[in-house]
């Protein structure tokens, strides 16, 4: 049931891009949506046919998602300063910096946990992957706390702005559904780490890691809310493949 639920979310961004003409960029979230359901299958397949090759690749795809949708909202917030053309004064208002610099700490966050997870499933490597994973959590903690202070200021200054889209009156309008949704997710994101983080300091057959409720509360409904705020507050109209909405004029 919960794959069948990504595939659906999928679909519908797939859908909402297309028509929207949207960046292609903005398949970042439909890639996504597919990975968490595959992960999810596997899952399933790893409870009744144990084997290290399966446990590896479900872990792959579980771990996947959630860094996937934090790149998804650094590359936002970097082209919003990228389209507001604003001589940053500070390095960290740069837009190759936005995108690159998260977009570089996202990925070293998920080899590290990716490499923990799989030095998890071999018994004499349990203990050392654990904090290996931990570390790697931490570290994504540490940079999506810096990465919201840096939306925070680009959220706050009007000189940049975000480009209407179809049924929005204004750029501040705009800009202000675009940044919430960004919170908003980045929020959800922050939630699922910090459980994610817990879980694993509390160890295997700890009470987080049995307890089948907390799984579904803190990382499948937290991943499945950051998806329905991305359909509902759609942000691919702001960021069209060809400019054809209102613009600032200059």
């Amino acid at each position: 049931a919960a794959a069948s639920i990504f595939f659906i979310v999928a679909a519908i961004l797939a859908y909402q891009t297309r028509r929207a003409q949207a960046a292609r960029w903005m398949y970042i979230l439909v890639g996504t949506a597919l990975a968490e359901g595959i992960g999810y299958i596997l899952r399933i397949v790893c409870i009744n046919h144990i084997s290290l090759g399966l446990y590896i690749a479900m872990m792959l795809f579980l771990l996947l998602p959630p860094n996937a949708l934090a790149l998804f909202n650094y590359k936002v917030v970097g082209e919003i300063a990228r389209q507001s053309n604003v001589r940053a004064k500070r390095f960290y208002l740069r837009p190759k910096f936005i995108t690159w610099f998260f977009f570089a700490s996202d990925v070293f966050s998920f080899m590290l946990q990716s490499t923990g997870g799989s030095m998890m499933a071999q018994d004499d490597m349990q203990e050392t992957g654990k904090w290996i994973c931990v570390v790697g959590l931490a570290i994504q903690l540490g940079f999506l706390a810096s990465f919201v202070a840096v939306a925070i200021i680009i959220g706050r200054d009007p000189q940049y702005i975000v480009i209407c889209g179809p049924r929005q009156v204004s750029e501040v309008a705009a800009k202000r559904r675009v940044m919430w949704t960004i919170h908003a997710t980045t929020g959800l994101l922050y939630v699922r780490s910090i459980y994610r983080l817990a879980e694993m300091i509390d160890g295997y057959g700890g009470k987080l890691y049995s307890a089948e409720w907390a799984f579904y509360v803190f990382d499948f409904a937290a991943i499945l809310l950051m998806f329905i705020l991305y359909i509902v507050f759609f942000v691919g109209h702001n960021f069209p493949h060809r400019k054809s909405h209102c613009i600032r004029q200059v």
